[in-house]
């Protein structure tokens, strides 16, 4: 009975926190399959896990040949060669038993680290509640938790960083020789998973050389000194067995992986508010704070902040409390952790991209900070009850966290918080990178199995992610080609389908989040043969190459006998709203959204050099027609310039103007402007002679050539009160209005005429003329009297 007593007490005090787990664990197992899998699940499985067994097993010379991306190299091997060692054992071949062994295992992990941050606040605070709520809500964030099913790369860093600032406590706290060789291992093995680590390997150094300065006695020092070698050499040692790549040549190695820190391999790009930018060159400072803000529970963001001003506020006024050992300290730590490495990533211009998954790391000090500010709430207050209230305040935000994850379910993994606009259709899609993961994958190609039960079904190879189905019949009825079957059922997979956000056509298998769309297949035949009846039932806004139709927000492009060369080159879509003030924040200082599209693309990407997003709702070549379609966004638009270019240059493009009523505008009679202008003297003459007729100037050449009309127009115009410009154009001083001979122009009977209409406020002078690469062909200027 005596003996019991211990374990007795031990579950009276900790049945909470069990019971949270099991219920985790329970509901983890049911919902194993829901969240997709990692696109790098299958090189890690066989590459940067297997060479530390291979290489143990006596095979080292053709272990590291594996390692054919020299960026492999420098992936730790601490989290993944477990999960092969076990695969092995197993004898698990199979996609599916592969994938649910590295899904559970992964999960398992980040659960573990849950405990340890219950473990790390009941030391910190002593309170069992407090405690409790930091370990539910530190697994409760709906994207981290999502992720700890198939992402075996960030989320094993998040939680060896939670249970190594567990370890780094305790240490500090005991202050005993084992407990610093425990962190040091703890440390070690952090570092190898993500050379960041090295950062919490800095700073129990930091620490300890403070508790040397404050060291009293003969023996206090050489303790202290003696505890800190330990861990160092601990660290190491550990960092170093774990580390496959540093066994061959240790210092010549480790001085490769720095290198390699500062270069990532390949073209990797953000779309992020709206436009894309570079990921190797650095990115936007607000890029990680924004995402963190826009994915992480209000809740938790508030407490942090609260958190973070409490532990500030007492180093203002007790400076000398953050150099002993103690609760401050370690919560100072913790806010210089979460500041310093968004810093970090501005100044060092590191690589991060899909969102802020390299710095999930993050949530474990951001949750920490948080619980130093329910603590604080918590004791501000005398009475028990409002204690309590606070602390039922906390629970609410994770009852929140975990009603909004149930309606999201299976698509946490692309959620946003109440911060952002989640009602407007697609708007989090077009600003943010919705895409990366392709969670929804298993849920279409499911129904497109349904509905198909006994086809042979073939798929673009955008659908290389057909593995996530979950049996091997299911994914064997799919055959990944890029040539169309005439008279088979084809599917295209097309990402940023924004199409699939209208009205479903016949053909259409979409899932969407938030009115966003997040996958989308779509049948060629049946999907593009509805889009070519709705459009030719009414006429084109304009002819060219391709006719051009609007419906509503829809924009489909349309042509017969059409080879495949025409529907391979990128399609220009330049849009213009009614108010400036609608666009972006990003595309504002350009003046009209660049909506660019690579018809033939199924993927998320930059097109070529030009670095603009391949927006394309779909397109298909169908009964030797093209048809290309995509979607417009919601604002009132003022005009379009829409075409294809390749690398040779424009194509074919077309100008159209929108009224006050959104209704297109009548393209000028050119032939009557030459006769109206040709009837008064010109305003200026060069290359092109210039005539005014009311608000609108009239460019005429006689006996032109379509080369010699190859350059743009510019047409700048200064009025006479700058607050008549848009607040983007006042710095400049005046309006840039260039347009081309192609959009606004004709060529008769050997004649060019433009016609260039003038903003209807007063006018205090224009300057145009024509430029091409390599500057400036013609200009002239001309003064208006009294503004007109």
């Amino acid at each position: 009975m005596n003996a019991a007593s211990p374990a007795r007490r031990l579950a009276a005090a900790h049945w909470p926190p069990a019971v949270a787990c099991a219920l985790f664990l329970i509901v983890g197992a049911i919902t194993l399959d829901d969240h997709g899998i990692m696109w790098a699940d299958a090189s890690h499985q066989r590459v940067t896990g297997s060479v530390p067994l291979d290489y143990l097993a006596g095979d080292g010379e053709r272990a590291f040949e594996q390692l054919t991306w020299s960026w492999d190299q420098y992936y730790g091997a601490a989290f993944e060669t477990p999960l092969v060692l076990v695969e092995r054992i197993l004898g698990l071949e199979t996609v599916g038993d592969l994938t649910f062994s590295r899904h559970l295992l992964t999960h398992l992990f980040f659960l573990a680290s849950g405990i340890a941050c219950y473990l790390l606040v009941l030391r910190m605070f002593g309170n069992r509640l407090l405690a409790l709520i930091a370990m539910v809500l530190f697994l409760l964030h709906p994207r981290i938790y999502a992720h700890s099913f198939f992402n075996s790369k960030d989320i094993p860093f998040l939680a060896m960083f939670m249970i190594a600032l567990s370890l780094m406590h305790r240490a500090f706290r005991r202050d005993t020789l084992g407990a610093f060789i425990l962190c040091g291992a703890g440390v070690g093995l952090l570092a190898n998973l993500r050379f960041a680590g090295i950062a919490l390997f800095a700073a129990v150094l930091a620490l300890r050389a403070l508790d040397l300065a404050f060291a009293g006695g003969r023996e206090e020092p050489r303790r202290v000194l003696l505890a800190g070698g330990a861990f160092t050499l601990a660290a190491i040692l550990t960092y170093y067995a774990s580390l496959p790549v540093l066994w061959t040549d240790p210092f010549g190695r480790f001085a490769d992986l720095i290198g390699a820190l500062r270069a990532h391999p390949g073209e990797i790009f953000n779309f992020y508010r709206g436009d894309w930018f570079y990921a190797p060159d650095g990115s936007p400072i607000d890029y990680a704070p924004v995402w963190i803000a826009i994915t992480t529970p209000p809740a938790v963001l508030l407490l942090a902040v609260i958190g973070a001003i409490a532990l500030a506020w007492r180093g203002v006024r007790h400076p000398r409390d953050i150099l002993r050992n103690g609760p401050a300290r370690f919560g100072l730590l913790l806010l210089f952790l979460s500041v310093a490495a968004l810093v970090a990533v501005v100044a060092l211009e590191s690589t991060i991209y899909n969102e802020w998954r390299h710095l999930y790391f993050l949530y474990a000090p951001l949750l920490l900070l948080a619980i130093f500010g329910l603590h604080r709430l918590a004791t501000s207050f005398r009475g028990r009850w409002p204690r309590a209230g606070v602390y039922a305040l906390a629970g609410a935000g994770a009852a929140v966290a975990i009603v909004s994850m149930v309606r999201i379910h299976p698509h946490e993994a692309n959620s946003f918080s109440a911060l952002t606009d989640r009602t407007t259709p697609e708007r989090l899609l077009l600003r943010y990178d919705l895409l990366h993961w392709e969670h929804a994958v298993g849920d279409v190609l499911g129904g497109i199995l349904r509905d198909h039960p006994s086809e042979r079904l073939f798929l673009n190879p955008g659908h290389s992610r057909k593995r996530v189905l979950p049996s091997r019949h299911e994914r064997e009825r799919f055959t990944i080609t890029a040539d169309f079957r005439s008279g088979e059922r084809n599917f295209s997979h097309v990402r940023d389908t924004r199409a699939c956000s209208a009205p479903l056509a016949a053909g259409v298998y979409v899932r969407r989040l938030y009115a966003n769309t997040l996958y989308c297949v779509v049948d060629p035949v049946a999907y593009f043969g509805t889009v070519r009846r709705a459009a030719r039932a009414g006429e084109p806004l304009a002819r060219s190459a391709f006719d051009v139709h609007r419906d509503g927000r829809t924009l489909t492009y349309l042509r017969d006998e059409c080879p495949a060369e025409d529907i391979a080159a990128r399609f220009l879509l330049h849009v213009y709203p009614a108010d400036p003030a609608d666009l972006p924040e990003i595309r504002k200082a350009h003046g009209f959204d660049n909506l660019d599209f690579f018809a033939l693309s199924d993927t998320l990407g930059h097109s070529g050099s030009i670095g603009v997003p391949r927006l394309s709702t779909g397109v298909a070549r169908i009964d030797g027609n093209c048809v290309a379609t995509t979607l417009l966004p919601a604002y009132p638009i003022a005009r379009i310039h829409t075409g294809q270019f390749t690398d040779d240059g424009i194509r074919w493009e077309v100008d159209i103007a929108f009224d006050d009523q959104g209704m297109p505008v009548e393209p000028p009679d050119y032939a009557e402007a030459r006769r109206t202008a040709r009837a008064g003297a010109p305003l200026a003459s060069g290359v092109f002679d210039v005539y005014g007729e009311g608000r609108t100037l009239i460019y005429v050449r006689e006996g032109c050539s379509a080369e010699d009309t190859a350059a743009p127009f510019f047409l700048h115009v200064e009025p006479v009160d700058r607050a008549d410009l848009s607040e983007r154009r006042r710095e400049h001083g005046f309006d840039n209005l260039d347009f081309s001979l192609a959009t606004r122009g004709a060529r008769i009977d050997g004649d060019c005429v433009a016609v260039a209409p003038l903003p209807g406020y007063p006018i205090a002078s224009v300057r145009t003329g024509q430029f091409d690469g390599a500057g400036q062909l013609w200009a002239v200027a001309f003064a208006f009297l009294d503004g007109e």
